[in-house]
């Protein structure tokens, strides 16, 4: 395997670890008063592989805006039969068969951009290598969790956090992963 290629999450949960609204919204993370991109670009620009699952890939379609990832190799998960997107790879198999062949390729890091169903399954295959999770101070009550729950233990080596206003992120490496 490639050292340098990390499976890496960077996502912003609530405080109480919801991605979105029971609706998928994310009207409440654009609430929160941030600082600058909250780390966003100084990550992006270690990425040249991003990962998600169709649900996401729906949700980023849908707000009518420019395929934010455009340049960088992505692929979406899927289970069913889907138009073609000049802009993604569908996939259809096993996240695992995947990750493993792109870890023999040199590059960047592979961004596991959402959603929960594939970061579960990732998580339970033990292929996520670190987290960059920021924490939006809001409390949802409900929605989408960031952790699902059912898989394997695994233990975390704390690398590092820093504010952004009223963000904090958090940073750490997957010790089942050290040294692979």
């Amino acid at each position: 395997m490639k050292e340098d290629r990390k499976v890496s999450v960077f996502i912003a949960p609530t405080l109480d670890g919801y991605i979105a609204g029971k609706d998928d919204s994310l009207d409440w993370l654009f609430k929160v008063e941030g600082e600058g991109d909250n780390g966003y670009s100084e990550f992006y620009d270690t990425v040249d592989t991003i990962l998600m699952g169709k649900r996401t890939f729906d949700w980023i379609v849908n707000q009518g805006e420019a395929f934010p990832y455009k340049g960088k190799a992505c692929y979406v998960f899927t289970r069913s039969e889907t138009a073609s997107h000049e802009d993604v790879t569908f996939v259809n198999g096993s996240p695992g068969e995947l990750i493993q062949k792109l870890k023999k390729e040199d590059g960047q890091k592979i961004w596991v951009v959402g959603g929960g169903e594939l970061l579960q399954a990732l998580l339970s295959e033990r292929l996520v290598d670190e987290l960059f999770i920021t924490i939006a101070p809001v409390l949802l009550g409900e929605g989408i969790p960031l952790f699902k729950g059912g898989g394997p233990p695994q233990e975390l080596l704390f690398k590092g956090s820093r504010s952004f206003n009223q963000f904090v992120e958090l940073h750490y490496e997957v010790k089942s992963s050290l040294g692979r």
